[in-house]
């Protein structure tokens, strides 16, 4: 069974580029480890793909392969260029005075990633006072190879909101709660982010990722629960300081 247009799905998947063997990138822990691109930051988790749609895109030659797939499928998909990060274009290399690096003309090297003028390129070469920046993708026209399995499709409205959350939610899965009751949902907030840069982003592009696949339900309720601390601590503090019973 193949999927239609606005099928959420999750995959598992590690990407090289086909001519050097390169990962690159990978949903797979001990993957990303074995070729040292892990991240200490990153969780690890299958991706969730939306097929054909822009929520939660992925490469377009992926994402045509993938809309012939099934759950347990296990494939090597080849992108290449024109349907992956394009082909390189001449015209995006510049070379420009390494003072207008500014303080940072003594810190870079061949290879870093830099922004000038709100753009980001790769610095290819240095020397003789000037620095070449290559605002192309950095696999741009290079064809990638992407083994895949296909690991579950959210049918249901609780996985499709269990997805969603686990996605958008920068949380350990076990820490992620809520509730399904007829056409609303209720999601808890952890206590950990509610203060978290972004929260109201992660917010809106939840309820509008669940209004939209979900579309039987009516409302999402975020639910935060906030303690006070100063009162905790002084009812901890009566507790500790009660005399110990008296034994006969």
């Amino acid at each position: 069974m193949t999927f239609n247009k606005g099928s959420l799905i999750l995959i598992d998947y590690t990407a090289k580029v086909k001519d050097t063997s390169e990962v690159f990138d990978t949903t797979i822990e001990e993957d990303a480890k074995k070729h040292s691109i892990h991240e200490s930051n990153v969780k690890y988790q299958p991706k969730l793909v939306s097929i054909g749609e822009v929520s939660y895109p992925v490469l377009k030659g992926l994402d045509e392969a993938l809309s012939k797939t099934a759950v347990g499928d296990k494939l090597t998909i080849e992108v290449t260029p024109d349907k992956g990060f394009g082909e390189r274009d001449a015209g995006k290399v510049r070379m420009i005075p390494i003072r207008k690096l500014g303080e940072d003309a003594e810190k870079v090297s061949v290879g870093d990633t830099i922004e000038v003028d709100n753009k980001r390129g790769i610095i290819r070469f240095i020397g003789s006072g000037r620095v070449q920046i290559d605002y192309n993708h950095r696999y741009a026209g290079k064809t990638i190879l992407y083994d895949v399995n296909v690991v579950k499709s959210l049918d249901s409205p609780n996985d499709k909101v269990d997805g969603i959350l686990k996605n958008r939610l920068p949380l350990e899965d076990s820490k992620i709660t809520f509730e399904l009751k007829d056409k609303e949902v209720n999601i808890t907030i952890p206590e950990e982010i509610l203060r978290a840069d972004g929260l109201q982003i992660m917010k809106h592009f939840i309820q509008l990722d669940i209004f939209k696949f979900v579309p039987s339900l009516e409302k999402v309720n975020f639910i935060e629960t906030h303690l006070n601390k100063t009162q905790a601590k002084k009812t901890e503090t009566k507790e500790e300081k009660k005399p110990e019973p008296k034994t006969a």
